[in-house]
This record gives structure tokens, sequence and C-alpha cells, in this order.
């Protein structure tokens, strides 16, 4: 490879001759040869959202010449579109602070901002990586400011959109099965009648309440660390640039950000974060009993429950000709067991704020981005391939009469023991409850389908 030579605060250090990044990159990439990981498109897309915003204040303020701040300002935009995301090289399991991250994208802009001035790549000259395009920061508030930045464009621009959808197709569901009454089932038992409708229900209102502590998060989220730099006091900063900056990406972004009233609290802690993945724990779980019910309703054909059939859409063994598997429902129960195992990395990660600054933001950076990029694209692959095709079947219908748990009905005539006894009987002689009703009690006929009907039972009376 053919290499050129740069030096840095530790010295001299060789460096690929045409690699935008420089030596500070470099010896991170030497020191962290650990896996493939590495932090995502919506992360440097909001890293570069604040060297540019930085840059345009630090303009304004005076603290950089014209020429530099747009330099950087114009370099700052082609990482924000991702032209250069392939120079970003530095493996998620580094520098606890993401120091090394920060560096990754203060030595990209500055060597792009040099080509552009008529300069030598690698030189730091005329733009420096520190002096100039990390002005006024410092890698302790800028990663978990840029963490915030792309959870909080994330989840309001793809998570809740998705989710949303996720909820108005359940809904429509609910609404298409309302008239489609079966046997309810409670610890894997028959129990008494209910609308398929209103199982459907209570699908679209635990993504409804999801919906609700993700918009919680992203309040949590929308506050920002930017403006405390090395340890929450704000050494080196111009006391205008961080709100000014925080205004600018606001408006950059439309979404209302904000500087955290406490630095020290922001930069010692990630308890947004953690709270963030807290919440979308949460939603997985839901999701993970919505989609494990489906895969139940829709099992059989003919040897299980079968009282929805999901959407064909790929065949389901290499040996079992027309075999159809639930591999929408199944995908979506990955996700979920990805998203928990996300969690509990971020919640370890939170615990290590040692004094003023968290030493793990790279791994709760990677994790809480993944874990809001699966459940976005999960949700909407879940409408798109399983939810909108959902069709009832008859034989819930068919199974309610053979129900033992609609004896229930009869207690308030008969008494609780008495109807006990009658299930008990249609139990051991395989008989239905109607046929033991006639036998053993002075009901009529007319009067046991009157207590016996389905409808009555899915609603108080």
């Amino acid at each position: 490879m053919d290499m050129r030579k740069e030096k840095d605060s530790m010295g001299e250090l060789e460096v690929p001759s045409k690699a935008l990044y420089g030596a500070n990159t470099r010896r991170a990439q030497l020191n962290f040869p650990i896996s493939n990981l590495r932090l995502g498109r919506s992360f440097i897309k909001s890293l570069g959202l604040v060297k540019q915003s930085a840059a345009e204040i630090n303009k304004e303020l005076n603290l950089l010449t014209t020429e530099i701040s747009d330099a950087i300002i114009e370099s700052s935009q082609e990482v924000i579109e991702g032209k250069h995301d392939s120079s970003f090289v530095v493996d998620v399991f580094q520098t606890g602070s993401g120091t090394s991250t920060n560096m990754n994208a203060n030595e990209v802009i500055s060597n792009l901002a040099i080509l552009k001035l008529g300069g030598q790549i690698g030189s730091r000259d005329p733009v420096h990586p520190n002096d100039h395009v990390n002005k006024g920061q410092s890698s302790n508030d800028v990663i978990p400011t840029a963490i915030h930045i792309a959870a909080a464009i994330s989840i309001a621009d793809n998570l809740i959109p998705s989710m949303t959808r996720l909820e108005k197709e359940l809904e429509k569901k609910s609404k298409e099965f309302w008239d489609v009454v079966k046997t309810g089932r409670t610890h894997l038992q028959d129990a008494t009648p209910i609308r398929l409708g209103q199982e459907f229900k209570g699908y679209y209102g635990q993504v409804r309440n999801s919906i609700n502590k993700i918009q919680s998060a992203l309040k949590a989220l929308s506050i920002l660390a930017l403006g405390g730099t090395a340890v929450g006091t704000g050494i080196g900063m111009n006391p205008e640039f961080c709100g000014k900056v925080i205004d600018r990406i606001s408006k950059k972004t439309g979404l209302n950000f904000s500087e955290t009233e406490n630095h020290f609290q922001a930069q010692s802690t990630i308890d947004s974060i953690v709270f963030a993945s807290g919440c979308l724990r949460s939603y997985a779980v839901s999701l993970m009993k919505i989609s494990n019910d489906i895969r139940w309703l829709g099992s059989g054909p003919r040897a299980g429950i079968g009282e929805i059939i999901l959407p064909e859409v790929q065949p389901g063994s290499s040996i079992m000709p027309g075999k159809i598997n639930p591999v929408i429902a199944e995908s979506v129960t990955m996700i979920c067991a990805q998203v928990m195992g996300n969690d509990q990395t971020i919640a370890i990660a939170g615990q290590s704020g040692n004094f003023e600054l968290n030493v793990m933001m790279p791994i709760a950076a990677h994790n809480l981005l993944e874990s809001i990029e699966i459940l976005s694209t999960g949700s909407n692959n879940f409408v798109d391939q399983c939810i909108t095709g959902l069709v009832s079947t008859s034989k819930g219908q068919e199974m309610i009469s053979q129900g033992l748990a609609i004896c229930t009905a009869l207690a308030p005539i008969i008494g609780y023991d008495k109807a006990a006894n009658i299930a008990h009987i249609a139990a051991q002689n395989n008989e239905t409850i109607k046929e033991v009703t006639l036998r053993e009690t002075s009901l009529t006929e007319k009067e046991i389908d009157k207590i016996l009907e389905p409808l009555s039972m899915t609603e108080p009376k």
C-alpha cells in the first residue's frame, strides 16, 4: 500500500496516501482491529451536521476566517450526504468516549477542506482538524450530542411513522374482524368467547402505548450535551457558541433540540440513551407478543388453531412440498430479540459513567441506532408482508359450541357449582355444554340458546 507520513501530537506515523483520514484515525484503526462493526450512516450524518453547524457559528462569531469556515461547511455537507462514509474506518469497539470517531470526522473534514483550498492532504494546513474543525468542541460533548441527534432524527422520521402504520393496520383489521366470534384463550386453555376484532384491538392498543413511550424518549433525546466540552465546564468555548449551534441544528433538522441545563449530568451519564433504549425494548416486548399470537392463530393449517390465514410469501421447507411457514412474523420475533439484547448492553454501558465521562458511548450509540433501524424496517415489513394480507377463517366460530368455558354464562342463573359440574360432565363425555344443560337442568332449549349466545358473551350485560 502506498503510504504518506504524517505527524500528530504523538509523533510521526504512516497513513495510506489516498486516505482522507489522518494519523489519529490511523492509530485507532491499528489499535482496534476488533470487528467489522462501524458507526453507521445516521450517526456519521449527525456528526457532519454538528461540525457544519459549529463552523457556521464560528464564522458568525469571527472565530474562524471566512475562507476556512466555508471550506469546512462545504466539506461537512459532503459528510452529511454520505459521500465519504468509506473513510470512517474506526471500529465500534474503541476508546469509550468515541474520541477516535470524533477525530476521524475532524480529519476527514479537515483534509477535504485542505484540498478545496489547494493544500496538501495530510498537512493539517491551512485547516487543522483540532484547531479549526473541532473548535469550541470536545469529543466528550460532541459524541453524546451526535448520538442524541441521530437517534432523534431516526425516531421522528422512521420509527414513529412505521409504528403508526402498524397501529392503523391493526386497527383496520380489528374492525374487519369485529363480527368474527371465537373462543378466547387463557393459560392456553379455552376461555369465554371473544371477538377476533377484540384480540386485534388489544394489539393496536399495545402499539399505541409504545408510540406514546417512544415520543417521551424523543423528548429526552432532544436535550443535548453540546457546550460542556471536556468535563462539563465549557472550557475553551465561546459562551455564545453552544446555543447558536443548537439553534442551527434545530432549524436544519426540523426538530426542537435544546441545550442541557446540567452539563455535568449530560456528559457523565447516558441516562437519556438508556431511557430511550428501554422504550424501544418495551415496544419490542409488545411486538414479540403480537407476532407470536399471529403465528399461533395461523398455525396449521389443519392440525393447528387455524383461525386466520397468513399471506404465503415463500416455500416453507426444502423437503416438505407445499409447506408454508409464518416467516415474516418469525423475522419480527428475531428483531425483537436483538433489540432486547441491545438494551441489555446499553444498560451496562449506562453504568459505566466514571466521574465526568461515560466510557462506553460508541457501543451504546451503535446498539441504540441499530434498534431504531430494525424496529422501523421490521414494523413496515410486518405491515406490508403480513398484517395487510391477514384473512379470518370460519374455524374459530365453528368451535365455539364445543367450548367448555361458555358455561360461565350459566353461572349467574344456576350457580357456579352447578355450572362447573355441567362443564365437568361435558368434558368427560365429549358432549357440548348445551347438551348437558338440557339434560341436567330445567332450562328450555330456547332459554339455553339465549344464555349461550356467543355474541352476548363478548361484552358486559
